[in-house]
């Protein structure tokens, strides 16, 4: 009889360890089972990331060798009937246009400088008289005579620095200002250029730090509505 207990005990214990060792084993199957579907899942989505992220800069390439492309033939076409101050000062022809300016007009362009370059692109004409010369440029380009076209600018803030002779340009950027010449070619032209005393104060400019052909005022704000009331069109050229 103790044999018999002994070995339905024996036989009890065996099963159980079986079980045990069963559900073990059925247990690490479904754990990396499940271990095996999250790394498909994010070999999935990173693969797809990849391929998306390809076909982005893909497409961002090609848009911009499409702009390289266009600025190039625009620059092979541009005219600049009054001043060049680089390709961004150009103008591009129109062959027919139906709205034209009356040339027996006089012009009067008041523009307002406020910007200065970065110290990155210093060397570099000053962005906002560029756009000055390409606006002047259209004018002329329209069939506008430069003698009616009448330029005032009025210069304020980080943009006076654009305005200085080489000695005080040379203080604070250790190189010559690039701006000189196309400030005498606009003077030239007939431009009137104005510095703001407000602004020069709280910069500490002198005015023995400008070009000669720099007037000064007490403030651009009168000069703004004093030129607007005569009838200047006001224009913003900063970017």
């Amino acid at each position: 009889m103790r044999k018999v207990i002994l070995l339905i005990l024996l036989s009890y214990s065996t099963i159980i360890s079986y079980s045990q060792n069963f559900n073990l084993d059925s247990s690490l199957r479904v754990i990396n089972s499940q271990k095996d579907s999250v790394l498909n899942a994010s070999k999935f989505k990173r693969d797809s990331t990849y391929r998306a992220n390809l076909q982005k800069d893909s497409v961002k390439t090609n848009k911009e060798y499409a702009e390289i492309i266009k600025w190039e033939k625009i620059k092979a076409i541009e005219i600049f009937p009054a001043f060049n101050a680089g390709e961004n000062s150009g103008v591009a022809p129109v062959r027919s246009t139906d709205e034209v300016p009356d040339p027996k007009l006089q012009y009067k362009l008041l523009f307002e400088l406020t910007a200065n370059n970065p110290d990155s692109t210093i060397k570099e004409l000053n962005y906002g008289l560029v756009e000055v010369a390409r606006i002047i440029n259209l004018h002329v380009a329209s069939g506008i005579p430069t003698k009616n076209i009448i330029p005032v600018i009025v210069v304020h803030a980080g943009a006076l620095h654009a305005l200085k002779n080489n000695e005080y340009f040379n203080k604070k950027y250790k190189t010559d200002n690039p701006n000189i010449k196309l400030i005498d070619e606009l003077e030239k032209f007939g431009a009137k250029f104005i510095a703001c005393g407000q602004a020069m104060t709280f910069l500490e400019i002198q005015k023995e730090a400008f070009l000669p052909v720099v007037k000064v005022s007490l403030t651009a704000k009168t000069v703004l509505t004093g030129y607007q009331l005569k009838g200047f069109v006001l224009m913003g050229v900063d970017r």
